[in-house]
């Protein structure tokens, strides 16, 4: 990917780029892509918050969010049921699809920006089998607690995430580097170990294997306020910090020697990013299961529509993975309705031919 060619011809021969050139090198970053983004999230959590079993016109939804929102009383009139399944069960599952979508696009550009390429994941490390590993002992096991509003399947989740990507990293840490080669090396491995354990499991476990492999597929059935508070204060710093790093990481797209020479301390930023993105990850799939390519289309799209600029790219693909996400669900609920299919069965159905696409873009690129 050759993002500053401009500036390559801009310096001298020989010697590194320089941080002005890389600005002038990059569009000027425009407000109406995220504003355009924002209007699409508002459409997309009132059109969750009305399609369903139960139609509910989209000026009662209105209503019903404002007057709850405010107080005043603007759903005088309406149906004492519409109300309760508005804001009691339709809102907290919308909201929560759409900040597992932001968790998951973040983390995906971010990957992409760390390891240099557009098909790089969210679960590139482990994330998504280490989960995997973590809801299946949690079920088979059979324990019954709560700790802070949080199930053991969302503990177990968590914290199988957090150990698959952990591991991934000693194990390639050389020194005070990681080598990304390494890393990746060490994240199929891992996710191969922990994903061949769930397998054993789930076939070991008779009917329990049916929970865990629903789990696995990913879905919003359970939601509720509490469920999204859960991801709330781990989005929120995640997000801070990796957007505040845009700018760095639209220099470490150079390569890492020519990016320490400007003064970033590659090795530093590389572990708070991934360490921040995969936190993310492990929180959002500790909420709603594996959900993939979430993190590996929405990014993509939006450097193709708006360019490389991770100044921009970042808080639109958080909106957009949002969106997404919030879009994806619908059907999920209302397809098959009373009952419900993994919101994961329709990301890979909208995400197999995109990703087979981009595979067929790079081959052309390549030859």
């Amino acid at each position: 990917m050759r993002l500053f060619d401009r500036t390559a011809q801009a310096d001298t021969p020989g010697e590194p780029a320089t941080a002005p050139s890389l600005a002038a090198a990059l569009p000027r970053r425009s407000a109406w892509p995220l504003a355009l983004a924002l209007v699409l999230l508002l459409a997309a959590v009132l059109l969750g918050a009305a399609v369903g079993p139960a139609g509910i016109p989209l000026d009662a939804v209105v209503r019903i969010i404002v007057s709850r929102i405010s107080g005043a009383d603007l759903a005088s009139g309406l149906p004492r049921q519409w109300q309760d399944i508005v804001w009691e069960i339709r809102l907290p599952r919308v909201i929560l699809a759409g900040l597992v979508g932001a968790s998951l696009a973040l983390a995906g550009a971010t990957y992409q920006a760390i390891f240099r390429n557009p098909l790089a994941d969210p679960y590139l490390i482990g994330v998504a089998a280490g989960a995997g590993l973590g809801a299946a002992i949690a079920v088979v096991a059979g324990w019954d607690f709560s700790f802070y509003q949080m199930s053991p399947l969302t503990i177990m989740t968590f914290a199988g995430a957090l150990a698959a990507a952990g591991v991934s990293y000693l194990i390639a840490r050389v020194g005070r580097t990681v080598p990304v080669t390494t890393l990746l090396l060490a994240g199929v491995a891992i996710g191969s170990l922990a994903s061949s354990a769930t397998s054993y499991l789930i076939i070991s476990s008779g009917d329990k294997g049916l929970e865990i492999y629903s789990w696995i597929l990913g879905g919003f059935n359970d939601s509720s306020w509490d469920r999204m508070w859960l991801l709330v204060p781990y989005l929120l710093p995640a997000a801070v910090l990796v957007l505040a790093h845009g700018r760095i990481l639209n220099v470490m797209q150079l390569d890492e020697e020519q990016a320490q020479q400007l003064g970033v301390n590659v090795e530093r930023v590389k572990l708070l990013l991934i360490g921040v993105a995969t936190l993310a990850t492990a929180v959002a799939v500790s909420v709603a299961g594996v959900i993939g390519f979430v993190g590996l289309i929405v990014p993509h799209l939006v450097r193709l529509a708006w360019g490389p600029d991770h100044r921009q790219l970042l808080p639109l693909s958080m909106v957009l993975g949002a969106v997404f996400l919030i879009l994806a669900d619908v059907p999920a609920r209302t397809i098959d309705a009373p009952s419900e299919i993994p919101v994961g069965i329709v990301t890979a159905i909208c995400g197999t031919p995109f990703f087979l696409f981009l595979l067929r873009l790079r081959q052309r690129a390549v030859f």
